[in-house]
């Protein structure tokens, strides 16, 4: 469970750097995109929910590290899982606002916009 809460949080990562870095590339009404305030509401949401999971994975590998493998077995399966749910629902809701955020990019299979795409086809996984 642990290694699918990491890839899940490296996709959520991902997928908010691609969009930080589309909306600062976008032009929209002769400004960037992120100089509007919904659009910047909707990034701050998202950096919020990824950090938030990220404070939550670290804290759980924190104890997994200082604890012997038996009693992390019986302390940390009901967090981790607890964990997974938590942050593959942060994730769907990250995906969401990227592909607002990317439009059209958001759904293609090359360039700016793949990670969103990539996450959408996988996520069912986690």
């Amino acid at each position: 469970r642990w290694g699918v809460n990491v890839f899940v949080q490296t996709g959520m990562r991902a997928m908010v750097d691609e969009c930080f870095k589309w909306t600062q590339q976008r032009k929209a009404f002769g400004k960037p995109l992120i100089s509007q305030p919904v659009v910047r509401f909707k990034l701050a949401g998202m950096i919020a929910k990824t950090e938030a999971a990220q404070n939550w994975l670290e804290n759980i590998t924190y104890q997994m590290n200082q604890m012997p493998f038996t009693e992390m077995s019986i302390k940390l399966a009901g967090p981790l899982a607890l964990l997974k749910y938590h942050i593959t629902r942060l994730a769907w809701e990250v995906a969401d606002d990227a592909t607002q955020l990317l439009g059209g990019r958001g759904i293609t299979r090359s360039g700016m916009g793949r990670a969103v795409e990539a996450y959408l086809r996988t996520i069912k996984l986690g």
